[in-house]
C-alpha cells in the first residue's frame, strides 16, 4: 500500500491546522495510570499527531471523586510544551452533587472552564466543546455563555459533541442570529458499524465548513477484530473496568451477532491486503472528504501501534467500495439488523 507522512489539515473554515488524527484521553486516570497515559502522549507526539482531545468529566467510568483527573494528567505532561498542541476539552458531564454542576447552563459552563483551565495548567484552550446537547437549557443562553468564554480569551474556538443534524443546524443558526461566536465543530460517534451521520450530519458539516472530529472509530475496539461473541472481556469498552453502565452501552451499541458478522468480513479484507482491521477501520473514515481528525483511544501505549499507521494509509477506491459495501446497512441504524 501506499504511504505517506503524519497530515495535516485546516479546521473546517477557521484558520487552525491540526494532524488528521487526534489522541483522546478517556482512560487516562482510571484504566490507565499517569506514566502510562505520558508515555502513549509521547508515542502520539512523536508520530506527529499535535491535537489532544479531552474532558472535564473524564476518566470515562469514573466516580465524582475522580472527575478532572485526565485534565490533570494531562496538563502535567504538556508542562513546557502548551505552545506544542492544539488542547481540546470538554464540558457538561457531572462534576459534582448539585443540580448545576452538569449541562450547559451559563452558571455551570463559566465555572467548568476555569476549573478545566486549572487542572490543565493552561490560561487557554484552543477548543472548547460542549459534551453533549442539555434539553434542559435555553440554547440561547448556552450559546452566550460560550461565547462569554471566547471573549474572554479562555477559548480560541467553541464545539459541540453529540448533537444532532438538526441541533447543530440550530445551533448554527441562532449564534449567526445572535451575532455570537459561531461553533467550528462537531464531534459525532462514527465507524464502519456506525454511519447514519453520513445522512445528515455530514452533509450540514461540508456545506457549513464545520469540522467534523468523530470518536470511537474502532466501535470499542471490536473494529480491531480482537474480540468474538463468546467473550467476556475484562479489559476495553466491554468491561465492567470501564464501569458497569459503560460497558453496558457499548455493548448495546455493538455486541450483536450482525456486527461480529460484519466484522469478520471486513477483517478479510483487510488481511487480504496485508493490513490490520484497525488501520484499515480508521483509514476509511480519514477517506470520508467531510472528515477532518480522527480521535483514536488508547489504554496502552502498544495499541497505538496499527491507528498511528491508518494516516499513512492510502485506501485504493475498489478497496473503499468493498469496505463501504460491507457496512452500508449500518447507515440506516438500528432498523437494518
Amino acid at each position: 500500500m501506499e504511504r505517506e507522512a503524519m497530515e495535516y489539515t485546516r479546521f473546517g473554515n477557521s484558520g487552525l491546522t491540526v494532524s488528521r488524527l487526534c489522541l483522546g484521553t478517556a482512560p487516562f486516570g482510571k484504566q490507565t495510570d499517569e506514566h502510562t497515559a505520558h508515555d502513549i502522549l509521547d508515542e502520539a507526539a512523536a508520530a506527529g499527531v499535535n491535537f489532544l482531545d479531552t474532558a472535564d468529566g473524564y476518566p470515562m467510568g469514573a466516580d465524582l471523586a475522580l472527575v478532572g483527573r485526565t485534565e490533570e494528567i494531562v496538563g502535567q505532561w504538556l508542562r513546557g510544551k502548551r505552545d506544542q498542541f492544539i488542547v481540546a476539552t470538554k464540558a457538561g458531564m457531572p462534576m459534582g452533587q448539585a443540580a448545576w454542576d452538569r449541562g450547559g447552563s451559563r452558571k455551570h459552563l463559566l465555572d467548568a472552564i476555569d476549573g478545566s483551565l486549572a487542572r490543565l495548567g493552561t490560561d487557554y484552550v484552543d477548543l472548547y466543546q460542549l459534551h453533549f446537547d442539555d434539553p434542559n437549557t435555553p440554547l440561547d443562553e448556552t450559546l452566550d455563555a460560550l461565547d462569554t468564554i471566547v471573549r474572554a480569551g479562555k477559548a480560541r474556538y467553541v464545539g459541540v459533541s453529540n448533537f444532532l443534524a438538526y441541533r447543530l443546524a440550530r445551533t448554527i443558526g441562532r449564534s449567526e442570529t445572535l451575532g455570537l461566536t459561531r461553533v467550528a465543530s462537531v464531534q459525532p460517534r462514527y465507524n464502519l458499524l456506525f454511519r447514519q451521520i453520513e445522512r445528515e450530519l455530514l452533509p450540514l458539516a461540508e456545506e457549513e465548513g464545520i469540522a467534523v472530529i468523530p470518536f470511537n472509530p474502532l466501535a470499542g475496539g471490536l473494529l480491531t477484530g480482537k474480540y468474538r461473541a463468546a467473550d467476556q472481556p475484562e479489559k476495553g469498552r466491554f468491561s465492567a473496568e470501564v464501569g458497569q453502565s459503560f460497558a453496558d452501552v457499548y455493548r448495546e451499541r455493538y455486541w450483536h451477532d450482525r456486527a461480529f458478522d460484519t466484522v469478520g468480513r471486513l477483517n478479510e479484507v483487510a488481511s487480504g491486503i496485508g493490513e490490520s482491521l484497525a488501520a484499515v477501520s480508521i483509514a476509511w473514515v480519514l477517506a470520508n472528504p467531510a472528515i477532518t481528525s480522527v480521535i483514536l483511544g488508547a489504554s496502552h501505549p502498544d495499541q497505538l501501534t496499527d491507528t498511528l499507521a491508518a494516516v499513512d494509509l492510502a485506501l485504493p477506491d475498489d478497496l473503499k467500495v468493498a469496505l463501504d459495501d460491507i457496512s452500508h446497512g449500518y447507515r440506516f441504524g438500528d432498523a437494518a439488523r
